[in-house]
């Protein structure tokens, strides 16, 4: 019997399992920690504010910490205000809350809002096991775990005794007495200051350590959370010892047991990036040991502190003592770090010694990569540096081939075949690519299709190489279905090799409740990012682990999907007409808007690379490369840092060459139109006079039940009614299709790490291009915020007024009506852009959108629709009813399909 787990959830649960060494909660949604959003909730600036919580999500936040105890406002109905309108956002709330603050009158107010199983922050003992007993039972009647503070009665623990004490009576009391599930227990024993020089503290850090080993040991299923920041308060002011305290403490924590925390990411350093000296020093303050030169810790550590004080790192000086090294050694640094200045020399150093070239694959550059492999599996190596690491493999390999063809010697056996694609009608592979080349790292044979892949050529192939494993990518809605397809094919054609599902749009609940059932022959499987393809396809071809892994595969989905099926059929969504009864109602009677300086669509043109770039948002360019964190912050991250810093310094040389050397042909087109609001669409007008419908585009409404004075939300309703002057405007931009032939350039070299690189940098110029654009619009071409004076940096909040929603996006998930704008536009001819046949944009790196100038739009998300809605939005379009439920299959409510729930229905 497996041991119980926490399960918590959102929309999407979450099970913390032994392969989540540590959990990260989001703390920027927290008043009393982030001045920014208290701000933000003083002001009732809820859009902003949920902004910052879809941040925190989409930066790798697996919980969200909530906290609204500020003086100066009301914190029960603003938690309960802010709660309700996370739950209107699919893309927030499908993570799981943490209810922090130090009312529980607050938090039972959002315990009776918040939906799925969130977290309780936090009870204690203080006010007597009465209240204790009170608050745990009423948290276990909401079905909400707890984190419970090391506090009772008498005060705070202190100490490594009144910790265990306190938190194994609370134990005893939550399962005994209350009967609550010990895996929902989260255990707080309190971080306190070392470092102050008052002797008694000096224990503080070993306490809190060993007696989150002992609560581990002792205390079955529960689990340890800490506030980190409170252990360096004394070294407040130097944030480089600062951030060397953290990481030396979570080092020994996380050993000890702690698995979860609200961290500040910009206060910690990698462990073993620390200067060798202030790791040792910090490492004896919070482990309590005496220093060998006999001084105390504290002092020992402030005489170190000096030299680090003001944030200035020594710049590292080239070390090359490795180049003293036996060959083999040097052939591994050169692999772990990246380096390929001697791996010519080096290749041929190792060749001449071998007995045939291909010892030396076998030999030192696989012992090598096996070395990069183990630190990627444990976290002390990331995606840039493995996939550089594949670039100095590929290097010494070119280097052996001349001489393993002319001795005719047979390639190494590799670990198995696994064949890859991009599915029919989507053009996005950098993702794609990335696995391919972390598993190419690991010795698997990498079989990539490409792009726009359709399926019968995907099990041709498949069945030509007689592959182990197939992958799917895929990154827009219309690929979920195409993947469905493609299962349904597998099924059909008996294949029975494992299925991986990857890409943006993808997750296990659509793998587990719409995928897997289409393929039983063998299994389907999410991978959620390149980090893990490499543990799931090793179990999946081991002889030992496949079934006991595809077993427990099975098991997991069947309950996703259980669970998911009880969560439709308890939302509550409103029949269409009620919908439209609670559309947003936007005062129009004074609404004056401003008149475009053209109507029709205009090509852009001028276009300065090095203007682009100051528009660059660099935070989702590291979220390619799989590093989660906010740009600049993630530079200083402590787990991504060295990474960042690196793969950032990296992309600013190609950056600059790509400026220099004009490699993209930014083309852009633009146009505005007489508009107004018919119902739920938005119709357009040849001119002014308003006579002659030129296009109609067709918007969906949210048809979610809402609290309050909630909306039901369609893009429709931020444009003028019929009567009122209002214009439409729409866009296209691309980085254009040079950076296809550029990339392939750097493949054929043997380049991965620069093939990637560019890809993901074009895809940075073209989002660029669209802010940019979006400012030249609101300034200049439709004019109505001529005096905004915000730079570049400034506009990724969003500050202004007025959206540029797209279609196949939240607030507008069909993507047919990107067809519309096309023609509109003359896109194609203007741009160089074509629709493919699941409406993706080629070349990948291009972005399109609608502009609506109301001060009031914001962007939302539509989420599910009832088929009502469907059926009326057919009629509308003169869609299809069949057609229409395939473009909206991903939004469409779902109905049960396993034999459980259709009887429960």
């Amino acid at each position: 019997m497996s041991d119980p787990l926490l399960r918590l959830s959102g929309l999407e649960p979450f099970v913390l399992t032994k392969d989540i060494p540590f959990v990260n909660v989001g703390e920027r949604t927290n008043v009393t920690g982030s001045a920014k959003f208290r701000k933000l909730i003083t002001n009732r600036d809820y859009a902003t504010a949920l902004d910052v919580a879809r941040d925190q999500v989409e930066n790798g936040a697996q919980i969200i910490d909530v906290n609204m105890d500020e003086g100066l406002i009301d914190s029960k109905q603003v938690m309960v205000d802010f709660l309700n309108l996370v739950a209107a956002e699919p893309d927030i709330a499908r993570v799981p809350v943490m209810i922090d603050s130090s009312k529980w009158e607050v938090i039972e107010a959002g315990l009776q809002c918040v939906q799925g199983k969130p977290v309780v922050n936090s009870i204690s003992l203080k006010e007597g096991e009465e209240a204790f007993l009170h608050q745990a039972s009423l948290c276990l009647a909401y079905g909400a775990a707890v984190v419970v503070m090391a506090f009772d009665e008498t005060g705070q623990a202190d100490s490594f005794e009144r910790k265990t004490e306190i938190c194994a009576r609370a134990y005893r009391i939550l399962t005994e007495k209350v009967g609550f599930p010990p895996e929902d227990i989260i255990f707080d024993p309190n971080v306190f200051a070392v470092a102050t020089g008052i002797e008694e503290h000096d224990n503080y850090g070993v306490d809190f350590i060993e007696a989150t080993r002992w609560i581990r040991e002792n205390l079955p299923h529960c689990h340890i959370s800490g506030g980190v920041s409170n252990l360096s308060f004394s070294f407040r002011g130097n944030d480089p010892v600062r951030e060397a305290m953290h990481a030396v403490f979570l080092y020994h924590a996380i050993q000890a047991g702690m698995d979860m925390g609200i961290v500040n990411a910009g206060q910690l350093v990698v462990y073993d990036q620390i200067d060798a000296d202030l790791r040792e020093a910090c490492e004896d303050v919070v482990l309590n040991r005496t220093p060998a030169n006999g001084e105390s810790a504290t002092e020992n550590l402030l005489d170190i502190a000096e030299r680090f004080k003001g944030n200035k790192r020594e710049e590292k000086k080239r070390d090359l003592a490795w180049r003293d090294w036996p060959v083999e050694k040097r052939l591994e640094h050169a692999l772990v770090n990246g380096i390929t200045e001697f791996v010519d020399e080096d290749t041929e150093a190792a060749r001449v010694a071998a007995d045939k070239p291909l010892d030396v694959i076998e030999g030192p550059l696989m012992a090598g990569m096996n070395v990069v492999g183990d630190l990627f599996g444990a976290g002390k190596m990331f995606l840039p540096q493995v996939v550089k690491s594949a670039r100095v493999m590929k290097q010494a390999v070119a280097v052996l081939l001349p001489y393993m063809e002319a001795q005719d010697e047979g390639q190494r056996e590799s670990a198995g075949r696994v064949l890859m694609a991009t599915v029919k009608g989507d053009v996005h592979d950098i993702g794609k690519n990335i696995v391919g080349v972390v598993l190419a790292c690991n010795n698997y044979e990498i079989i990539d299709l490409g792009v726009m892949v359709p399926p019968q050529k995907i099990l041709e192939e498949a069945k030509a190489h007689n592959v182990d494993i197939i992958g799917l990518s895929g990154l827009i809605t219309p690929s979920l279905d195409e993947m469905v397809h493609l299962a349904s094919e597998m099924e059909r054609e008996a294949f029975d090799v494992p299925l991986l599902i990857g890409g943006a749009t993808t997750s296990k609940v659509h793998t587990a409740v719409k995928i897997a059932p289409n393929y039983t022959k063998s299994q389907a499987i999410y991978v959620t990012d390149a980090s893990r393809a490499v543990g799931v396809v090793s179990a999946l071809l081991s002889k030992t682990q496949k079934q006991p892994y595809i077993d427990g595969i099975r098991t997991e989905y069947s309950e996703v999907t259980e669970r998911h099926e009880r969560a439709e059929r308890a939302k509550q969504r409103l029949p269409l007409e009620a919908a439209r009864a609670n559309a947003m109602k936007i005062d129009w009677s004074d609404y004056s808007a401003t008149a475009p300086s053209f109507t029709g669509a205009r090509v852009i043109e001028g276009w300065d690379l090095a203007e682009i770039a100051r528009y660059i948002d660099w935070t989702p360019f590291f979220q390619t490369w799989e590093l989660k964190g906010v740009y600049p912050r993630i530079l200083e991250h402590e787990k991504y840092g060295e990474a960042a810093r690196n793969l950032f310094q990296d992309a600013q040389a190609m950056l600059k060459q790509i400026i220099d050397e004009n490699w993209f042909g930014p083309r852009a087109v633009v146009g505005f139109w007489p508009a107004n609001a018919v119902g739920d669409d938005i119709r357009l007008f040849q001119n002014d006079a308003r006579t002659d419908t030129l296009a109609t585009l067709h918007t969906l409404r949210q048809q979610t039940s809402k609290r309050k004075d909630s909306p039901n939300l369609a893009l429709a309703d931020f444009v003028a009614p019929e009567g009122t002057p209002d214009w439409v405007g729409g866009f296209v931009v691309t980085a254009g299709p040079e950076e296809l032939a550029i990339s392939e350039r750097f493949e054929k070299a043997g380049d991965d790490y620069g093939a990637i690189m560019v890809k993901a940098l074009a895809d940075r110029f073209a989002e660029a291009m669209a802010e940019m654009l979006h400012q030249q619009v609101r300034r200049e071409h439709w004019g109505y915020a001529k005096d905004e004076q915000f730079e570049p940096q400034e506009l990724i909040g969003e500050p202004y007024d007025g959206i540029r929603p797209a279609p196949g996006y939240p607030a507008q998930p069909d993507h047919t009506e990107k067809r519309t704008l096309f023609d509109l536009l003359d896109a194609e001819a203007n741009t160089g852009v074509e629709l493919t046949e699941s409406m993706a944009m080629w070349p990948g790196s291009s972005v399109s959108g609608l502009y609506l100038g109301h001060p009031e739009a914001y962007y939302f998300g539509v989420a599910k629709v009832e088929r009502d809605q469907v059926a009326d939005y057919a009629v509308r379009k003169g869609m299809d009813l069949a057609e229409a439920e395939r473009w909206l299959s991903p939004i469409l409510n779902y109905r049960p399909t396993s034999s459980a729930a259709v009887a429960a229905e």
